[in-house]
C-alpha cells in the first residue's frame, strides 16, 4: 500500500551531512540537481492506496537502482554499503545511525512489479532533457546518431551453464580460504537439467549463508552475491528460457556479438536525447526516424542529423527532406542507389559491407554482375550459406527446398540521389560530418564507466531498464559538468 500523497521527510541531520560530505560529491550534486518526486508521481498508479502493508518509498528504491549503476554494485552490495557510507545515506535521505535497511530482494520485486510495464527509457531521458533545457545547458538543434552493442549476460550459454560457472567460481574461492567447508557443500550437478541446477544453486547459497564468519570474507561475499543475484533476479526468465531476446549482431565482416543494440541520439552538448534498444541483429538505419521523433518529443527542435553511412536509406532521406532536416550521412552506393524488392526484410550491415537475412545470418560473399552501358542495370549479388538456410525457421518463402544456393541481389542505380551527392561535396557537409566522433566517446563512457558492455540481466525488457538507468546517470553527470562550465 502506498499513501496517495507524498510525505516530504525532512532530514534533521542535513547540517551534519553538510560537514561530512564534500560539495563536489556526485551523489550530493545529483540530489541538489534533481527533484525525484517525479518517480512517486509516475509509480503511484502501480500501488494500492488502501490494501496491504505500507510500501517502502519508491523514490528510495529508485535511488538504490541509481547507486547500482553509478558504482556498478549488486543489489546486496548496494544495501550493505549503505550501512557505512554517509554519502549513500544522505542520497537515500536516511539518518547517519540508520541500520534498519531494506532487504536486497526488495529491489528485485521493485523492478519486476513496479517498473516492468513502464516506458522507463523515454521517461528518464525526457526528464534529463527537460532539466538540461531548464538549466540553460542544452541549446543545440542538431543530433548525432549511432548504435552501440551490449553483450548478453549469458553470451549464448544456456542459463544452466552460466549458473554452474558462477557456482564453480564461488566454490573455488571458498576452497582457497576455508577448505574445511568442502564437506558441508551440496553435491555438484552434472545432468544439465535446469531444475536440478536451480535447486543445487539454492542449496549452495543456503549452506554458505549458515556460516556468517565465511560470508564475512569480502572475496567470498562478492562471489556469493554474484550467484545470489543471478538466481533471484532471473529465476523467472531462467525457468522460461527467455533468451531469444538476445540475438547475434555483426560488428564487422569477421566479428559478431550475441546480445542487444542501443540506438542513440545525442546533442552537440553530449546529452543523450533519445534511445531505442533492440535485439542485436537490427539495422542502425531503421531506427533513425524513431530517434528524431523521440528527440522532438523530449523538447529538441531537430534541424540537422549527423550519422555514418548506416543512416543513408531512401526512407530516411525522404523523411528528413519532408521535415526540413539536413541529413549529414555519407552516401553508400549499395544502400542509396540500390533498388531492392525486400528492403524491409534483408538489412545492410555497413561495417561488414554485406546484407543480413531476417534470421540474422550474414552473407558470405558478394559479386557484381552485368555490364555497363548496355541498357540494363548492373546488380550486386550476395551469397548466403545454404546449409544454414536449409534448417532456418524463416526458410518458408525465402529458401526453395533443394536449391543449391541462396542469393540476394541489389540493382545499382547511379542517378537516384543527385541532390544528396552534391550536398555531400559541400564544405559544410564535410565540416559537420567530422562532429560524429563525439558520440563514440559517449558509447565508451556507458560501457567502461557504467558496465554497459554486458547486460546485467536477461531479456530485452531488462536491457531496456538497464539502458534507462545508465543513460539517466550519464546525462545527469553531463548536466552537472555543463553547469560547472557556465
Amino acid at each position: 500500500m502506498l499513501k496517495g500523497q507524498l510525505e516530504i521527510k525532512i532530514n534533521t541531520y542535513h547540517s551534519l551531512y553538510s560537514l561530512i560530505i564534500p560539495k563536489d560529491n556526485i551523489l550530493k550534486q545529483i540530489n541538489d540537481l534533481v527533484d525525484f518526486s517525479f518517480v512517486y508521481d509516475e509509480l503511484i498508479i502501480n500501488y494500492s492506496s488502501s490494501m496491504g502493508r505500507g510500501a517502502i518509498n519508491p523514490i528510495m528504491l529508485f535511488k538504490y537502482l541509481l547507486l547500482k549503476v553509478i558504482y556498478e554494485l549488486s543489489d546486496e552490495d548496494a544495501v550493505e554499503k549503505t550501512l557505512y557510507d554517509m554519502s549513500f545515506k544522505y542520497f537515500l535521505n536516511l539518518a547517519p545511525e540508520e541500520t534498519n535497511l531494506i532487504n536486497s530482494s526488495t529491489l528485485t520485486k521493485f523492478r519486476k512489479l513496479r517498473l516492468k510495464d513502464m516506458n522507463l527509457l523515454d521517461l528518464l531521458i525526457n526528464k534529463t532533457v527537460e532539466l538540461a533545457i531548464k538549466e540553460g545547458v542544452l541549446k543545440s538543434k542538431a543530433i548525432i546518431v549511432d548504435a552501440t552493442h551490449t553483450k548478453s549476460r549469458y553470451n549464448q550459454k544456456s542459463a544452466g551453464e552460466e549458473l554452474l560457472k558462477r557456482a564453480k567460481n564461488l566454490r573455488k574461492t571458498l576452497y582457497g580460504v576455508h577448505p574445511e567447508i568442502k564437506e558441508d557443500l551440496p553435491n555438484k550437478v552434472t545432468n544439465g537439467v535446469l531444475e536440478d541446477i536451480l535447486e543445487y544453486c539454492k542449496l549452495l547459497i543456503d549452506s554458505i549463508n549458515k556460516n556468517p564468519e565465511i560470508v564475512a570474507n569480502p572475496t567470498v561475499k562478492t562471489k556469493l552475491n554474484y550467484l545470489t543475484e543471478a538466481f533471484n533476479d532471473d529465476i523467472e526468465n531462467l525457468k522460461l528460457s527467455k533468451y531469444e531476446d538476445a540475438k547475434v549482431g555483426h560488428k564487422t565482416e569477421d566479428s559478431s556479438f550475441f546480445g542487444y543494440k542501443s540506438h542513440l541520439a545525442m546533442s552537440e552538448e553530449r546529452l543523450i536525447t533519445a534511445a531505442v534498444i533492440t535485439t542485436g541483429e537490427k539495422s542502425d538505419g531503421k531506427e533513425l526516424i524513431a530517434l528524431i521523433e523521440k528527440s522532438r518529443e523530449a523538447g529538441i527542435d531537430v534541424n540537422e542529423v549527423i550519422g555514418d553511412t548506416a543512416y543513408f536509406e531512401k526512407k530516411n532521406l525522404e523523411y528528413t527532406k519532408e521535415n526540413k532536416i539536413a541529413l549529414i550521412s555519407k552516401l553508400n552506393p549499395v544502400i542509396s542507389q540500390g533498388m531492392r524488392k525486400k528492403e524491409d526484410e534483408f538489412e545492410f550491415n555497413k561495417d561488414a559491407g554485406l546484407f543480413v537475412c531476417p534470421a540474422g545470418h550474414m552473407a558470405i560473399k558478394k559479386a557484381k554482375q552485368g555490364k555497363k552501358n548496355v541498357g540494363k542495370n548492373q546488380v550486386l549479388t550476395y551469397y548466403f550459406n545454404v546449409e544454414k538456410c536449409k534448417n532456418c525457421v524463416h526458410k518458408d518463402g525465402c529458401y526453395k527446398e533443394g536449391a543449391k544456393s541462396k542469393t540476394y541481389s541489389v540493382s545499382i542505380k547511379s542517378n537516384t540521389h543527385k541532390d544528396q551527392i552534391e550536398f555531400e561535396k559541400s564544405e559544410y557537409f564535410k565540416k559537420r560530418a567530422r562532429e560524429r566522433y563525439m558520440i563514440e566517446a559517449k558509447n565508451s563512457e556507458l560501457k567502461h564507466q557504467h558496465g554497459y558492455d554486458v547486460a546485467i540481466s536477461s531479456g530485452l525488457i531488462s536491457m531496456q531498464m538497464q539502458g534507462a538507468l545508465s543513460i539517466f546517470t550519464v546525462n545527469l553527470k553531463r548536466i552537472i559538468k555543463l553547469k560547472s562550465m557556465k
